[in-house]
């Protein structure tokens, strides 16, 4: 069943939702519920399983987390275990939820628990045992509990998996299908997701969801109207890190956010541009948990208002104030390009996104321009401009033509005459008998 998008708006107050909820909701600021709030809650509060794409910055954690606490609100339970069960990919988005959950349960009696890698186990361990009515977790650590029988999930009311098209694209399949076999079969499941479109998400859906509703308000060809997204052509790799430097001293922005394709590109970025005077910080996966953390609150404070990241960065970053994102890399894949650019003009602000395009990089750029069926803005800073200009030549697909292919046929050489010594004549057919020692000399 899908989603009929185009019905009358609704407030908050139409929502059914407790005092409790509503005076939270209130006090975080909300004002009129955002699309995927419109669409997704009044169907979750019926009991119903969804299947649910919008895009990110839609205001898809309220979507899910407030016809939750409705529901664990309006039937109280003296049963034992786990009520709802947030599971997300990353550790960054779950911490993110964790706090959302917080500030929409700060009027209730609801506890709140969140288990991730990184953290001591033990005390995870006392989180689930004092029967926390909702947990987020990631899958990982999560199984490794559900392993040492320390989760109960028997009485799991709510099942909600968030960005599920990245929870399989980080290989989490295996582990979310094993942890949903602990759950209550008979629980209310909501699956939110960036695109429909992912296989492995409908493959997912077909599993684990009952009969379920679809709101589908986006897909991946949809633009972001309140994003202006801009190509520079650079040189190579030193000409692309003058144009980021120039960018970032020159550009207004509250917030930065910078994307490579690799941990040591993002390493590499950080003295030069610290040595301008820019306050920045380097996000990777490979650093300690407790310093992912420092330099996520750093940004998050404004003590920095640049970050440069892997695509660690690119799924379930939700910071205020981000308005200008640089693809110093062009990412892999349209998916990629999409998750990054979402990092800003998130709740109907408006935000910048620069990608800085090597001559090797212009096919790539123009298959996601075509993935998207979008046209992105050519700019040229004058002050660094380089001798890259684009190709010579463009196809109408967008790509570059390379150079000219070698004829299909050459002129023929005339073949070379070989005499033939009259004792060769005699040898024809004769076995050769092969030399002790090879001819060539070697050994």
């Amino acid at each position: 069943m899908q989603a009929n998008t185009s019905e009358t708006p609704l407030s908050f107050a139409q929502l059914a939702l407790s005092d409790a909820l509503q005076s939270a909701v209130a006090k975080m600021g909300f004002t009129q519920p955002t699309p995927v709030q419109q669409h997704a809650i009044p169907p979750a509060l019926t009991g119903k399983d969804l299947l649910v794409s919008a895009e990110t910055g839609s205001g898809k954690t309220a979507a899910f987390v407030l016809p939750t606490f409705q529901q664990l609100l309006a039937k109280p339970t003296s049963l034992f275990g786990t009520r709802a069960l947030i599971l997300t990919p990353t550790r960054e988005l779950a911490s993110q939820i964790y706090q959302h959950c917080l500030q929409l349960a700060e009027f209730t009696d609801l506890k709140v628990g969140l288990i991730t890698g990184g953290e001591d186990f033990k005390q995870q361990q006392g989180v689930l045992r004092r029967n926390a009515d909702v947990i987020i977790a990631t899958p990982g650590r999560l199984l490794e509990q559900l392993t040492n029988k320390t989760s109960d999930f028997s009485h799991l009311e709510v099942l909600i998996l968030d960005e599920a098209d990245r929870m399989l694209d980080m290989g989490f399949s295996d582990a979310v299908l094993a942890i949903a076999k602990h759950c209550n079969p008979e629980r209310q499941t909501l699956l939110f997701s960036a695109t429909l479109t992912h296989y492995g998400v409908i493959k997912m859906a077909d599993k684990i969801l009952k009969p379920h509703q679809v709101v589908a308000l986006n897909t991946l060809h949809d633009g972001h109207s309140n994003i202006e997204q801009q190509i520079v052509l650079a040189d190579d790799n030193d000409h692309k890190q003058r144009l980021l430097a120039w960018l970032l001293l020159n550009d207004s922005y509250e917030k930065a956010l910078v994307f490579t394709n690799t941990r040591n590109k993002a390493i590499e970025l950080e003295n030069p541009l610290r040595n301008l005077g820019l306050r920045l910080g380097v996000l990777h996966g490979e650093m300690e948990h407790y310093e992912r953390k420092r330099v996520m609150n750093l940004f998050r404070e404004g003590v920095i208002d640049i970050l440069v990241s892997t695509d660690l960065a690119a799924r379930g970053l939700d910071v205020k104030g981000i308005n200008l994102v640089v693809n110093f890399d062009v990412p892999r894949n349209g998916i990629d390009y999409i998750h990054r650019i979402g990092r800003t003009g998130r709740a109907d602000e408006q935000g910048v996104t620069i990608a800085l395009v090597k001559s090797t990089e212009w096919n790539l750029m123009s298959g996601i321009q075509r993935f998207l069926k979008q046209a992105f803005i050519r700019r040229t800073i004058k002050e660094l401009q380089g001798s890259y200009t684009g190709p010579k030549k463009v196809k109408s697909s967008g790509k570059a033509v390379g150079a000219k292919k070698k004829k299909e046929e050459e002129k023929k050489k005339p073949a070379e005459k070989v005499k033939i010594r009259q004792r060769d004549k005699k040898n024809i057919g004769k076995r050769r008998i092969p030399s002790a020692k090879p001819e060539t000399g070697a050994e």
